[in-house]
């Protein structure tokens, strides 16, 4: 059993950690920090914790692709995977806590306004205080209750919010961090009470666009939104005139429908949008890696002894 890692960002107790469990099952592994390292002689590996499209798309061998991060649209294409009955696992459940992080401090920046006091404190300006907003007593709506949603749920749950309604494809949800859990097909009527909407969707047909200027309106005015999920979930152009109105106070943008954002996009000059470049996530925080690893390992020994995957991505829902 060969394992190919493809990684730069482990540190020496990671590989370590990787090169133990590996010997303990009985399988090779070599490391490289990206997919131009890896000699022809390794593309018959058996299982990649990375991601290596020339392997994925030519080789008949790779039976396991463990992707370490949580989205995989990109790769969700029929044809991608020259072996088709090749096993996708992803590592969803390892970036709850440094994403969840993210969004509620982008959310206190928006309604505390930091972004506009750093602007003007750089300019060397010393003006007035303002009215600001809270998350106590806010209305929170959670658009995908997974691991990133329900773990920023309960991190605002402390801020004692009035309300955290959750909405989900089934509608259904074990957590008791929600006041209640409503399915996608009744998000038009908790939009015009919600004050902030967190959304942390995956890309599929269904979530594509769900963010749409119709429902955009239906948001009571002040209302702000922080999406890191994917940004094809949002009509960029709808919300740009919606923050330029004023009719919302604010939005925060980690994700966007083109990425890197093009230069001299309207968003980049969007008033009260904060944008973060794709950084919510990935492998930066030392708990992430940890984490990650530590999934695959998981998953590793399961594969060995012929169980189920745990983390494996169910392709008819793409996630």
């Amino acid at each position: 059993m060969k394992i190919l890692v493809i990684n730069n960002q482990l540190e020496q107790k990671h590989i370590d950690l990787i090169k133990q469990t590996a010997a303990e099952l009985g399988a090779t592994v070599n490391f490289y920090k990206a997919e131009a390292d890896i000699p022809e002689s390794d593309f018959d590996a058996e299982i990649i914790y990375g991601f290596a499209p020339s392997i994925v798309k030519t080789s008949k061998r790779l039976k396991w692709l463990c992707v370490p991060w949580a989205g995989v649209d990109s790769i969700m294409t029929p044809g991608y995977f020259a072996n088709e009955e090749c096993l996708l696992t992803n590592s969803a459940g390892a970036y709850g806590v440094s994403i969840a992080e993210h969004m509620i401090a982008v959310s206190l920046v928006m309604m505390r306004r930091l972004n506009e006091f750093m602007e003007e404190t750089r300019a060397g300006q010393w003006f007035s205080p303002r009215a600001q907003r809270s998350i106590k007593d806010c209305r929170i709506t959670v658009l995908g209750t997974g691991d990133i949603g329900t773990t920023f749920a309960k991190r605002a749950k402390a801020f004692e919010p009035a309300q955290i309604i959750g909405v989900c494809r089934s509608g259904k949800s074990s957590e008791t961090v929600y006041d209640k859990v409503l399915p996608v097909s009744e998000l038009d009527k908790v939009l015009p009470e919600t004050d902030l909407l967190a959304m942390s969707l995956p890309a599929t047909p269904e979530t594509k666009g769900i963010l749409s200027r119709e429902r955009m309106a239906l948001l009571p005015e002040g209302a702000y939104i922080v999406n890191v999920g994917r940004g094809s979930a949002i009509d960029e152009a709808a919300l740009a005139d919606n923050l330029e109105s004023g009719h919302l106070a604010g939005a925060a943008l980690d994700v966007f429908q083109t990425e890197p954002l093009p230069e001299g996009n309207r968003l980049w000059k969007t008033k009260n949008l904060l944008i973060t470049p794709h950084v919510a996530g990935n492998m930066t925080l030392p708990y992430t890696k940890d984490k990650n690893v530590n999934m695959f390992l998981e998953d590793l020994r399961n594969y060995k002894e012929g169980r189920p995957l745990k983390y494996l991505v169910d392709r008819r829902l793409g996630y």
